[in-house]
């Protein structure tokens, strides 16, 4: 198939038009336009035409290893009987293993490996925290993964010097001590982005092996994944090989659970400026972001260089990244996700600083909306309502002042005008589509050359 020929498309809101796509790229617009051998015509009767969606901050393989999983934590699994129950009925793996993901305190309370053991103790079981930072592993798991001989700084240990069974903030520590598993399929994950619109993404796991990274350029190389990819956790001096996966800037975490100081800090991010690379710097408290901005003080800032997820942006931090040309890539998603535990646990005097949109924006600084998925909503149109209505699932508002236009949080997601990354058709013309921002809008997605088609209207 050589293009696509798509008849009465609304663009920008306004005009209508018939737009011929030949490749990745718009090859014309204009009224009355000719099909050509070979073109695929799509009547749009006036259904929006709009630039690809950019999710600048997922994780693609932990995307594809959630399919894997047994759910944890909320909304399916809301109380220890469930957590139980979906524990005791789950099929290992092709190791042995039961993984579970999605965990949250609510479910049943701090989780280790004796309460674990209460849960399934008879072959070995790891269920991640919904933050993606903590690993809880039962009795069986911490044998069969070395834990009491590690030496990861991560590894929980009791007055004994024993280990609790929580894990921080070690991925790959834990990785290379688990039998090998078959390969990550990401095929699912790229179509299941696409039907939402999705043409561009930002995979921000940070530090990529060089099996992770030839994992996603085949899987970019052979189709599985038609979007543009964008990785933060190319090593430093490291380098992407396929033309449509590219660099990002350079992934640094700032743990809660252990900041590191200034000096390292500043170092850091030296070594990745001299070689000419922005960085990536996930900040999720205030503390993360104090640091960071004192941190950009004595380093200054390189074009590109950015705040991860802002989770806790204090309102006298506002100008100070404005002022420095910071760029934010955060997640209202979690206020539609999250946000009655917000209301529940956060002080009242923080929750308007949570995952600010609304004054970074009147500010000047630019904000790219995401989902950090899978520990985030993946739906792009449900993180833009949450970012227009900061409603949790109990209706009830989390930051109202920080509520933006249905115009401004699409904005924050589009790629460029013209990108060859893609484009979306709507069943419905723009300004209908914002009154009410849904996947259900989505008609067809164009990304790689390949149409994807959505559900319908």
């Amino acid at each position: 198939m050589s293009g696509f020929l798509l008849r009465d498309a609304e663009i920008g809101g306004r005009e209508r038009a018939d737009v011929r796509v030949a490749g990745a790229a718009i090859a014309d617009v204009g009224g009355g336009l000719e099909r050509r051998p070979g073109e695929r015509v799509i009547e749009c009767g006036g259904g929006a035409l709009i630039s690809g969606l950019r999710d600048d901050h997922l994780h693609l393989h932990a995307l594809a290893a959630w399919r894997r999983s047994v759910p944890c934590g909320p909304p399916s699994v809301t109380g220890r009987d469930a957590l139980s129950a979906a524990l005791r009925n789950a099929v290992p793996d092709e190791s042995g293993w039961v993984r579970g993901v999605g965990y949250a305190e609510s479910v049943a309370g701090d989780l280790d490996a004796a309460a674990l053991d209460a849960l399934r103790a008879d072959l070995p079981v790891r269920v991640q925290h919904r933050s993606g930072a903590l690993w809880v592993l039962n009795s069986a798991a911490v044998r069969e993964a070395g834990l009491e001989p590690g030496g990861h700084p991560g590894i929980e240990r009791d007055a004994g010097g024993r280990p609790t069974g929580r894990l921080w903030r070690a991925d790959g520590w834990l990785r290379a001590r688990l039998p090998a598993p078959r390969p990550m399929d990401l095929g699912p994950v790229g179509r299941e982005l696409a039907r939402f619109g999705v043409t561009a993404v930002t995979d921000a796991t940070p530090d990529l092996a060089d099996t992770a990274m030839g994992s996603i350029e085949e899987a970019v190389g052979d189709g599985a994944l038609p979007q543009r990819v964008r990785l933060l956790g190319v090593p430093l001096g490291g380098r992407t090989r396929h033309p449509r996966v590219s660099t990002g800037p350079y992934k640094i975490v700032l743990a809660d659970s252990g900041l590191p100081s200034l000096d390292d800090l500043i170092g850091r991010i030296r070594l990745a400026h001299g070689g000419g690379r922005p960085v990536a710097v996930h900040c999720v408290t205030r503390e993360a972001l104090l640091l960071l901005l004192a941190a950009f003080d004595d380093t200054g800032v390189l074009d590109g260089d950015r705040v991860e997820h802002g989770a806790l942006i204090p309102g006298e931090s506002v100008t100070d990244l404005a002022r420095r040309g910071l760029r934010v890539v955060t997640q209202p998603g979690f206020i539609a996700d999250r946000g009655d535990d917000y209301l529940r646990d956060v002080p009242a005097g923080d929750l308007p600083d949570l995952y600010r949109c609304r004054s970074l924006v009147e500010a000047g600084v630019p904000v790219a909306l995401s989902s950090d998925a899978p520990y985030g909503p993946l739906d792009p149109w449900a993180v833009m309502d949450a970012a227009v209505h900061r409603a949790a699932r109990s209706g009830a508002v989390v930051g109202r002042g920080e509520a933006v236009a249905a115009r401004t949080a699409l904005r924050s997601y589009l790629t460029a005008p013209r990108d060859a990354a893609g484009l979306v058709l709507l069943h419905v013309p723009l300004d209908e589509a914002l009154r009410r921002l849904s996947a259900a809008n989505v008609r067809a997605t164009i990304a790689d050359g390949r149409l994807f088609q959505a559900q319908p209207g």
